[in-house]
């Protein structure tokens, strides 16, 4: 979704902001308020967890302030939390459980899990820079300009931006997968918000690459070198993606507050890359002398017109599933196939109309063809070691302190 849902007031009279959604992003979830000074006291060097306070509670704020506009702002300073956040997961360490780590949900500002693990709090630094890359995808996608003329012009330059952004949330979203995941105990992740499942995750890696295929598609579209060839091969690249996505998230808990949402999103942009493999399909079978070539045609368009009638049922819903969003004008690959597929189909089933009632009995829909997929997400790793942690006084003050601690904790039991 977007990075913003607002109400702006004029007076007495209140006018409900509904954004628009290019590039979906489900709800991102922001630190809350958590005492790290008092549960890592004496344990870990002093310099090290103000760092660690200081760089979780800018990001708590300039979150919540921005409502995560502040993309590059967030992204450096995730980073930075990152590279010492690392430090609590080392096992040699000791450290995994001792915070009871709090997450919320940006758009209403609800608790929505308190954790004690760390793998837990990288999951969810490492998801919220993914949600900020693709909110920074969907900003490029919808230009500031934008007169609301119900045309849209987005320069080749941004197109290719968003691509590069798709496949970099497409990245971090598999490093959690399958290298954060595996590490969180079955019992806590139970716990954990239903938009951390692994389905869920997985879903929105494989639809970025979908949308990033989807962008590919509209600029070869409008390349004058692209082929056929290229063009039907990109449609069914999408909908392999989307079919993948749908595959993913049909096994997941979506009782959560956007997971109908989700389902609605991964339904209509697949509906619609049906449409594009069939009617791109369709063009290729009708360069054959065949008559079965030309009936095979027909056949195609005729599922994608009916394809496109359904994807605009499923874009309804998907924008009054809750939060309630509008989809943008139409644009690139969608904004040209609206226009052509009925006006081909039509064409094409009067040509060849009197083939169709002679030969009925091959009136099937061809299969379509099978491709390997060009886009594959961005290789993510993890930033090297903040040097605090390699402080060569840090565990030889933290043993004493560690004394220290136990007392402090004696004496505010004796007090209370």
């Amino acid at each position: 979704m977007g990075c913003t849902y607002s109400v702006y007031g004029v007076g007495r009279k209140k006018k409900l902001s509904i954004p628009e959604v290019v590039v979906f992003a489900p709800c991102m979830r922001i630190p809350a308020q958590c005492d790290l000074q008092r549960a890592l006291k004496g344990l870990i060097h002093r310099d090290v967890i103000d760092k660690l306070s200081c760089l979780r509670n800018r990001i708590a704020l300039v979150a919540d302030d921005t409502g995560g506009s502040a993309i590059t702002e967030l992204r450096q300073a995730l980073e930075e939390y990152l590279s010492i956040l690392i430090g609590l997961t080392k096992k040699e360490h000791g450290h995994e459980n001792l915070v009871e780590f709090k997450w919320k949900n940006l758009v209403d500002g609800r608790q929505e899990t308190s954790v004690a693990n760390t793998w837990f709090e990288l999951l969810s630094v490492v998801h919220m820079m993914a949600m900020l890359t693709l909110c920074e995808a969907d900003t490029i996608m919808i230009p500031k300009d934008y007169s609301g003329s119900g045309f849209r012009v987005v320069s080749t330059d941004c197109k290719r931006d968003a691509v590069d952004l798709l496949l970099k949330a497409a990245g971090y979203l598999e490093f959690c997968v399958r290298n954060v995941l595996c590490c969180i105990p079955p019992e806590i992740k139970k716990s954990m918000s239903k938009d951390l499942q692994d389905g869920v995750l997985e879903a929105i890696s494989i639809q970025a690459l979908g949308q990033g295929t989807e962008i590919q598609l509209g600029l070869a579209i409008e390349s004058q070198k692209a082929t056929l060839s290229v063009k039907r091969r990109l449609a069914c690249e999408l909908l392999i993606y989307y079919g993948q996505a749908y595959q993913c998230i049909s096994g997941c808990d979506l009782s959560h507050g956007y997971g109908k949402k989700h389902m609605w999103f991964i339904k209509w942009k697949f509906l619609e890359a049906k449409a594009a493999a069939y009617y791109y399909h369709g063009l290729v079978l009708d360069k054959g002398s065949e008559p079965t070539c030309h009936i095979s045609a027909v056949c195609c368009f005729l599922a994608a017109q009916e394809l496109l009638v359904e994807s605009k049922k499923a874009c309804i819903s998907f924008c009054l599933a809750t939060p309630v969003t509008r989809a943008p004008p139409l644009w690139g690959a969608m904004k040209h196939l609206y226009q052509k597929i009925p006006e081909v189909a039509s064409r094409k089933s009067q040509m060849y109309g009197y083939l169709l009632e002679q030969e009925k009995a091959l009136q099937s829909l061809p299969e379509l063809p099978d491709f390997q997929l060009s886009l594959r997400p961005d290789d993510y790793e993890l930033p090297a070691i903040d040097p605090a942690w390699d402080s060569g006084n840090w565990e030889k003050q933290g043993q004493q302190p560690l004394k220290d601690h136990l007392n402090d904790s004696e004496d505010e039991i004796e007090t209370e």
